[in-house]
């Protein structure tokens, strides 16, 4: 997994992981940008290898990926899973694991990508929010759409109060998409997602 921040999905993962609920994934490895994201905690109390790599100390994006995709081999990483990781990632990573790299993004794409999607969500006055689990390419949170679900905006959200109820189903909507993967559930044809109805089904 990558992360920058807090680690609230990666925990959630890691709670689905200990309930049985990824299928054949575990998660073997969290790399971090940041040397106080704190993800880091989470991760070592679950007794998973922590990996610090900060990008600043590469000159290019492309040479932070490549150094992303070499410490993932190693680790025998199969399934990337971005949570919180606040980089836009090269064709340095998605073309190291074709069709494995996830992304969760806190809104319907392809509605409000990009930064404070929850705050976009309120300034535009929509209804309707939610989260999207969604295949990674070189394009803003525009690659193929896996998983999403929705929540109400309530009249009396801010932005707090409307990103903890997307949070809920980020917790939920995550696990999931990373067992489907795992599985070999999961067809992409161009922009269309389909998954198959049991584990390496066609």
């Amino acid at each position: 997994m990558l992360c920058s921040g807090s680690g609230t999905n990666l925990a959630a993962l890691l709670a689905a992981e200990r309930r049985g609920e990824l299928g054949p994934a575990t998660v073997k490895l969290v790399i971090v940008n940041r040397p106080d994201a704190g993800a880091i905690a989470r991760a070592e109390a679950a007794g998973v290898a922590v990996r610090v790599l900060p990008h600043g100390d590469h000159l290019t994006r492309e040479a932070y990926d490549r150094t992303l995709v070499a410490s993932l081999r190693d680790a025998g990483t199969h399934i990337v899973a971005l949570a919180g990781f606040m980089r836009r990632v090269t064709s340095e990573l998605i073309s190291a694991f074709p069709g494995r790299v996830l992304n969760i993004h806190p809104s319907l794409l392809p509605a409000f990508p990009g930064l404070h999607a929850q705050r976009q969500a309120l300034l535009h006055g929509t209804r309707l929010a939610g989260c999207t689990v969604h295949f990674v390419d070189e394009g803003l949170d525009q690659g193929p759409i896996l998983l999403q679900a929705a929540v109400p905006v309530l009249d009396g959200d801010d932005e707090a109060a409307l990103s903890a109820r997307i949070l809920v189903e980020e917790h939920r909507l995550y696990p999931l998409a990373v067992r489907l993967v795992a599985e070999g559930r999961v067809r992409v044809d161009g922009r269309r997602v389909r998954i198959a109805e049991g584990p390496d089904a066609s």
